[in-house]
């Protein structure tokens, strides 16, 4: 396989787009944080279980950026090693960014999954209130 510059450029615009989504979950959680703290002179029995599933939620956000970072790092690096004339580096280091960049996509699932069952818990609060 021929890998031109031009195939790891094309990612770009997918992970400065993936970061930007990671950030802006950041953002909501951190609301959510400093809404609990605020609420937490009324704390009821379901503040706890939310503060454990905001905790394991901003852990794994650290993660998917973690990841997507690096997957950048890696797309930079297979362009100047592409650009340098060393194919099989610059392809190994590409490959490398690859499957970072799906990692991440991996934890971004599990933080789905653990948003839903948080709104899940919400709504069951609110049809019992």
């Amino acid at each position: 396989m021929k890998l031109e510059i031009n195939t790891p450029v094309s990612l770009f615009p997918a992970i400065s787009f993936l970061l930007l989504a990671y950030g802006n979950r950041y953002v909501a959680i951190a609301g959510r944080i400093r809404q609990l703290a605020a609420d937490h002179t009324a704390a009821g029995s379901g503040r706890a279980a939310q503060i454990v599933t905001l905790r394991k939620r901003v852990g794994l956000i650290r993660g998917m950026q973690t990841f997507a970072v690096a997957s950048m790092l890696c797309c930079l690096v297979s362009m100047l090693l592409l650009y340098l004339q060393n194919g099989a580096p610059g392809k190994t280091v590409f490959g490398l960014g690859l499957v970072l960049l799906i990692v991440s996509l991996v934890i971004t699932l599990f933080e789905i999954q653990l948003s839903t069952r948080a709104l899940d818990h919400q709504l069951a609060d609110v049809s019992s209130a």
